[in-house]
């Protein structure tokens, strides 16, 4: 089943890099146009991490003062350091993962390289077992050995196809000669099994061996590149994994060039190339874009306090406007409630002794005659 899955994943890698092979000719230019097209393919997902990344350098300060602060309180500063990504939009995980990315490519690579018939020419068993067997009678020597030797057996196949080619021409579908050698040197060749002949063999050994360590200084100096806009100095997690990759990713680098073929080892310095160029366009333009809104932020910030003055001016405003009416409301009800008092009493004083009877003053009225019922 794996062997399934890792056929179908190596499927869009062998038919891009043999797309450039087909074009130029060379397997080592094939191998940087390659790493250049999936660069190219991969941005836009890389573009997220790399303002993430570029965010937490800026953010270091504030991330710095959190950790000082509650340094007594693990879970305080936790609790803190998350509410600052939240507010801020920083994933600080992102610019990590996204940094593994180059490793299941080159594990797809290392397969498409150590199996160049089934792997790269994408040939069925069947179809690599009549080409060993055509080879084997033409007198090909098939490796009894077990381990690396075998494990690099269809290498040494593909060459011997590529020198006989006109006895494989035309009886088997899909197959096309191979050329290893880039600049004087054979891209099979493990740097780790010529090492020792550096100073006797000549450019094909010392550029072989030279690949690795070529490799190594420009994955480390392509990290410092990366990390350039991001403090590591930090304590969190974010700053030691940021750490440990710098150093880490130089020495995997140095590895994988001595102990597999050299043609990885041209991969990950044209890796290493476009992602250092890539790294610090990205880091300018991010650091240029971030400048403008933090500009553009403070200023709506300053903006929103005016406003937030003006309100509360116009708002005192209105008060006072509200404040005045309810007063002069007042005076008037008042004035009113005099000019009635005023008026209830010159009605009282008008009232004079002819129309009184007893208690009731006004008991007779106009047409009162004490005549009336008189004889």
């Amino acid at each position: 089943m794996f062997a399934t899955i890792g056929y179908y994943i190596c499927v869009p890698f062998a038919w891009l890099l043999r797309v450039f092979y087909t074009m130029t000719g060379s397997y080592g230019l094939a191998l940087v146009f390659f790493t250049l097209a999936v660069k190219i393919i991969l941005l836009p997902f890389q573009l997220k991490s790399k303002k993430s990344m570029v965010k937490m350098g800026r953010f270091q300060p504030k991330i710095q003062e959190i950790q000082k602060k509650y340094a007594n309180n693990q879970q305080k500063m936790n609790e803190e350091m998350q509410l600052l990504y939240a507010q801020e939009g920083i994933n600080p995980m992102s610019g990590c993962l996204w940094s593994f990315l180059p490793f299941p490519i080159l594990i797809a690579l290392y397969s498409i390289i150590r199996q160049p018939l089934s792997r790269f020419m994408l040939l069925k068993t069947e179809t690599v077992t009549a080409i060993r067997d055509l080879a084997t009678s033409l007198g090909y020597v098939v490796t009894t050995e077990t381990g690396r030797a075998a494990f690099y057996e269809e290498i040494n196949l593909v060459k011997f196809m590529s020198e006989n080619f006109a006895e494989f021409s035309g009886k088997f579908e899909g197959i096309f000669p191979m050329d290893y050698s880039f600049l004087g040197l054979d891209l099979t060749v493990m740097p780790g099994n010529v090492w020792k002949e550096f100073f006797t063999g000549g450019w094909p050994i010392i550029g072989l061996v030279l690949i690795p360590i070529l490799s190594a200084v420009l994955s480390f100096f392509q990290s410092k590149v990366s990390m350039a806009t991001t403090a590591t100095q930090g304590a969190d997690a974010t700053a030691r994994s940021s750490r440990m990759m710098m150093y880490l990713f130089p020495l995997m680098s140095l590895w994988i060039g001595f102990t597999m073929p050299a043609a990885l080892g041209v991969y990950w310095i044209a890796n290493s190339i476009f992602m250092t160029i890539q790294d610090a366009i990205l880091n300018k333009y991010f650091k240029e874009s971030m400048d403008k809104e933090e500009t553009e932020k403070e200023r709506a910030k300053r903006e929103a306090r005016v406003a937030k003055m003006q309100a509360a001016r116009e708002q005192q405003r209105q008060w006072e406007e509200e404040k005045a009416k309810q007063k002069t409301l007042k005076e008037k009800r008042e004035e009113k409630q005099l000019e009635k008092e005023k008026n209830k009493n010159k009605k009282s004083s008008t009232t004079t002794e002819n129309g009184r009877i007893g208690e009731r003053p006004y008991a007779r009225g106009r047409s009162f005659s004490a005549d009336h019922y008189g004889e």
